[in-house]
């Protein structure tokens, strides 16, 4: 997709935003209200099929629950501090959705959702959440990163993923996320010139949820429209209603076929918002004024697809209840089996820095060990 298309397909929809986000184009296949939306060209034809669209609707409530319930454990004491992402869903299943496991992923700390849908189990996010080593590596079958916890160092690191498949020979691409505030970060430009560049098969998810830890985007920047910073170093920029996980999913799935067919690298804003606080530690009352989540709980993503499919008969609510019970039991099931994983031993501190573990990594374990009379 050149440059032009996207600025086209920006302009299909001009979509009013809270207080906290400028008015500013972008695409949206359904509105708030569940209905298609009537500026929408071409109409229902740019839609996913039917399955397609329930299987979206379950991956949304199936990261949905692990959300709600991560702060239930949290409170329990059986979770440690976790970054809520309830409200965002579109734009994480969603995008992750057009990736297959042989395709690169590098999520943030807020993208809990994004690594679920793309395949990390349960048991597994669980016990990495709760500090324990059973979580500290990622499945072999997976290529996904841990959680990045530093702002933007993923951006460059996904280039050098997809630049990598793209020397073996693979049609494969890299997927990486970054929010509002890590797209004033150096690495994030760095990460774009770079991909830009050298034609890296990349997708670049730019999570616009309007906020930058306990600062507003109308804070860290003036920039109106953050997709518009893909002009500066020669790629697509599309700007996309982060709510709406039908577009959401539509523009991630073109992106990564373009970059699948050699054409680079795409930067997609999805325009969303963090309704939750920073981490379940965080008091949002400190900084944030309660109008200024006006008008977001009417977008929520899963509400939003759940109207639609009602509507056109693809969803019951005997359907949705069986959906809603099968996600609870594979979640009570996930987390029997977390808390059956046996306690960590010390040493296990240093046995997932490096496949093969350096003289100074050896060195250390060996006096943990004696230290804990092992």
């Amino acid at each position: 997709m050149p440059p032009a298309a996207a600025e086209a397909m920006n302009k299909s929809v001009l979509q009013p935003q809270a207080e906290g986000q400028p008015e500013v184009p972008m695409l949206q296949f359904i509105t708030p209200e569940g209905t298609l939306n009537p500026d929408l060209e071409g109409g229902e034809s740019r839609l996913p099929d039917p399955e397609t669209q329930l299987w979206l609707y379950r991956q949304m409530r199936r990261i949905r629950h692990f959300d709600e319930r991560a702060w239930v454990l949290y409170r329990q004491g059986k979770m440690g501090v976790f970054p809520p992402y309830g409200g965002m869903e579109a734009s994480q299943a969603g995008t992750t959705a057009a990736l297959t496991t042989e395709d690169w992923l590098f999520p943030t700390y807020r993208d809990t959702g994004a690594a679920l849908t793309y395949g990390l189990p349960i048991k597994q996010t669980v016990a990495y959440w709760r500090s324990s080593p059973h979580g500290w590596y990622m499945p072999e079958n997976l290529k996904v990163t841990p959680f990045y916890i530093p702002i933007a160092t993923q951006y460059p690191q996904a280039v050098g993923a997809a630049l990598a498949e793209k020397k073996k020979g693979t049609r494969n691409v890299a997927m990486a996320f970054i929010g509002d505030g890590g797209s004033s970060e150096g690495d994030f430009h760095e990460g774009l010139n770079f991909a830009g560049a050298l034609n890296a098969p990349c997708v670049f998810i730019l999570q616009n949820n309007g906020w930058a830890i306990s600062v507003p985007t109308t804070t860290q920047t003036k920039a109106q429209n953050l997709s518009r910073r893909a002009d500066g170093y020669g790629i697509p920029g599309i700007r996309v209603d982060g709510n709406d996980i039908l577009a959401v999913y539509s523009v991630s799935r073109d992106a990564v076929e373009r970059a699948r067919n050699g054409e680079g690298p795409t930067l997609i804003e999805t325009v969303t918002f963090r309704i939750k606080p920073h981490t379940v530690a965080d008091d949002v009352t400190r900084y944030r004024p309660e109008e200024m989540t006006a008008g977001w709980d009417e977008k929520d993503p899963v509400r939003r697809l759940r109207a639609y499919l009602l509507a056109q008969g693809t969803l019951t609510e005997e359907s949705e209840a069986a959906l809603l019970e099968e996600i609870h039991t594979e979640f009570e099931e996930a987390v029997a089996a977390a808390d059956s994983l046996p306690d960590p031993t010390p040493a296990e501190i240093v046995d997932h820095v490096f496949a093969e573990p350096t003289p100074q990594l050896k060195k250390q374990r060996a006096q943990i060990m004696e230290e804990n009379g092992a």
